[in-house]
């Protein structure tokens, strides 16, 4: 071989081995960079902050769950307000001259829609001894009714009244007290929580008895009702897996329960254990339960076998004493209260607190996303996408929260994934902070700490993380 060859062969390998070690540099450069780049994971979605879709409205005031969804006709608006007038202001004893607004009672919780579902936010234990406004008592003794249902206490009924129109005798009231339970973070840092104790005082229809089954349940906010009711049934069966079948741990399961006009069991929505099949039915059964007001769905008086011997003659408001044009104004108003939309959901903090709600499974229940159907009764509530962060399903969440208190197909360890759109705006509506069916929990960190059964994984894995992990979960919360 020549000199000159020799030369040209060198220099073909030294630019072979220089476009090597070039690429490998490059590579190894290019994977650094790739590497400090933000996870996808943790960015920010295009329409992330409409939580309700075009339902959406922007309010972080105190009036942020008392809107109406926008893009409605002048006269759907109409209906809104009207709605919205006999839902906030307070019914009365029957005779009066308010026309359409007489008849309460005569057992009842309260007065208006609106006094337990304040600017239609959350309701709260009572504070101080003081008795309960914005919490009900559920009752029941072991069996079913002839639907498949909680069967009433014989004397009492399904719910305790404590308080009734002149001349009447309430039911009764309960007082509570709390018993503190000491925990600690894997961290080391130490919290306490509180458990309530329930003692029934005022009874003026006898004793309970030692078999009487109870559910403490606070008011929830009201905004997204309709786009809930407007999701496909089978989406929300899709996210059913009663049998654990992938393995997870969580099994979430319908509960179907009786509906009074289609006179069939069908799938629950609504109401701490998905206990009312719509929207229509719920506002009918407050209205009965709550303030002793009878409609066309449920046009008897809420009243026990002796109560009904006693009171069965005293003056009403009609029959029923709420008539189905205003009724269907109510459950309109009910139906149309638009979302609000989300907060600082670019932020740093948040946007870490939404990846370590996903790494611990918080969102397995808490379903962030979905997509409405075709709804005929408002049409502006189909084909949203959504973002509820519920399945609306039933979950075991452990003897902590336990009720005991069967509610068709939900067993006494079950209650129903509550939607958390909203959430962070409670503190500014209702001016509190107080979660969970009972109110027990003071913020969210309490709430997450309550957490047992199919969700005791994600408690767990809260519990593990660093003190300024557990500040983002949190600032996430505060920001839906």
């Amino acid at each position: 071989m020549s000199l000159l060859n020799i030369i040209k062969s060198c220099t073909r390998g030294l630019l072979f081995l220089g476009t090597a070690f070039l690429f490998t540099f490059l590579f190894i450069i290019t994977s650094c960079k790739k590497d400090k780049e933000p996870s996808t994971e943790n960015a920010a979605e295009a329409g992330e902050e409409l939580a309700g879709g075009l339902a959406t409205v922007f309010d972080q005031t105190e009036n942020a769950f008392g809107h109406s969804i926008p893009g409605v006709s002048i006269e759907d608006n109409a209906r809104f307000v009207v709605g919205n007038s006999f839902f906030r202001d307070n019914w009365v004893i029957a005779p009066s001259s308010t026309a359409g607004r007489d008849g309460v009672g005569p057992l009842l919780n309260t007065l208006s829609c609106s006094g337990c579902h304040f600017k239609d936010g959350r309701g709260q234990p009572p504070l101080d001894g003081n008795d309960p406004v914005s919490m009900l008592m559920r009752l029941s003794i072991a069996g079913t009714d002839i639907h498949g249902g909680p069967l009433g206490h014989p004397d009492y009924g399904t719910q305790l009244s404590p308080n009734a129109i002149s001349g009447v005798l309430p039911e009764g009231t309960f007082k509570i007290t709390y018993l503190p339970l000491d925990g600690s973070f894997d961290d080391g840092e130490v919290y306490q929580l509180r458990k309530p104790v329930y003692e029934f005082i005022k009874l003026n229809y006898g004793d309970l008895g030692a078999n009487v089954l109870t559910s403490p349940r606070v008011a929830q906010q009201l905004p997204g009702l309709g786009l809930l009711e407007a999701v496909d049934e089978a989406v929300i069966l899709s996210y059913a897996d009663e049998n654990d079948s992938d393995k997870d741990g969580i099994s979430g399961r319908p509960n179907y329960v009786w509906d009074e006009a289609q006179n069939q069991n069908v799938l629950g929505r609504f109401g701490w254990k998905a206990n009312q099949p719509n929207i229509r039915q719920q506002v009918a059964g407050a209205f009965s339960g709550d303030m002793g007001i009878t409609s066309s769905l449920f046009p008897e008086e809420n009243l026990s076998p002796i109560q009904f011997q006693n009171y069965a003659n005293l003056p009403n408001g009609g029959t029923p004493e709420i008539q189905d044009d205003l009724f269907d104004k109510v459950v309109y108003y009910t139906t149309t209260l638009s979302v609000p939309g989300r907060r600082n959901w670019t932020a740093t903090e948040v946007l870490r607190g939404k990846q370590l709600f996903t790494e611990a499974k918080c969102s397995k229940c808490h379903i962030p996303k979905m997509k409405t159907g075709i709804y005929r009764p408002v049409k502006e509530l189909s084909n949203q996408e959504i973002r509820p962060y519920t399945d609306l399903l039933l979950h075991d969440m452990g003897v902590g929260l336990a009720d005991g208190r069967p509610d068709f197909l939900a067993n006494g360890n079950e209650w129903r994934t509550p939607p958390l759109w909203g959430i962070g705006l409670v503190k500014n509506v209702n001016k509190h902070t107080y979660f969970l069916h009972d109110g027990r929990a003071r913020n969210f960190q309490e709430a997450i700490l309550w957490h047992g059964g199919e969700a005791e994984q994600s408690q767990k894995a809260f519990k593990a993380m660093s003190k300024s992990d557990r500040a983002s979960l949190v600032k996430f919360l505060e920001s839906l």
